[in-house]
């Protein structure tokens, strides 16, 4: 592993367990044996080295996206990417934070930063609903916005649940988000 990637690694650790404002330079290149300084030889600043970690961390969440339910029926696979989207969401809290709701000045924006693929994460997302579109289990539309109307509940509620206002232990969370998401279903079935 090189230098960079030792680096990558232990500023994520420390977002995982403590959130990203606990992220600093002399706490990351603590973690490394290094000194703050050999940190800028890598990234420039804090917020190169926390975007490399965020640009790390959507590649990693792609790859791993679907495999819950990679085949199989279509609303089979459209709750194995839910379950796998509330694996992530509940099991990494900060991280999740960091990533769909901290401020970052090169957070991909919609709708433009979503087309073709500009987030691998979400494509999957358009994916499955390009593919219900053609199978005809789902009204034609335009894919990108049904994706968002079909992720973004889920997102509000996960952040209503790590902020405390969702009295439910988490598998009644996880049951709640199911049925929710087979309500916006049941708006956009054909």
């Amino acid at each position: 592993m090189s230098t960079a990637e030792k680096i990558a690694e232990a500023a994520r650790d420390i977002l995982v367990r403590e959130g990203s404002e606990a992220v600093s330079m002399r706490r990351v290149a603590d973690a490394v044996g290094v000194t703050a300084m050999a940190i800028y030889k890598h990234y420039p600043n804090r917020q190169a080295l926390l975007q490399g970690v965020a640009d790390a961390t959507f590649r990693e969440l792609a790859a791993g996206w679907g495999t819950r339910v990679p085949e199989g029926a279509w609303e089979s696979r459209v709750f194995g990417l839910l379950h796998d989207f509330l694996d992530f969401a509940l099991g990494s809290p900060h991280l999740y934070t960091f990533l769909m709701t901290d401020r970052r000045e090169q957070a991909r924006h919609f709708p433009d930063d979503f087309k073709g693929g500009g987030s691998p994460a979400f494509e999957r997302i358009v994916a499955i609903v390009e593919e219900g579109m053609a199978a005809g289990i789902l009204r034609a539309d335009v894919p990108l916005e049904a994706a968002l109307a079909l992720t973004s509940s889920t997102q509000g509620l996960v952040q209503l649940y790590l902020g405390g206002r969702i009295g439910l232990d988490e598998p009644a969370f996880r049951d709640l988000c199911e049925r929710n998401v087979r309500r916006i279903l049941d708006g956009l079935h054909a």
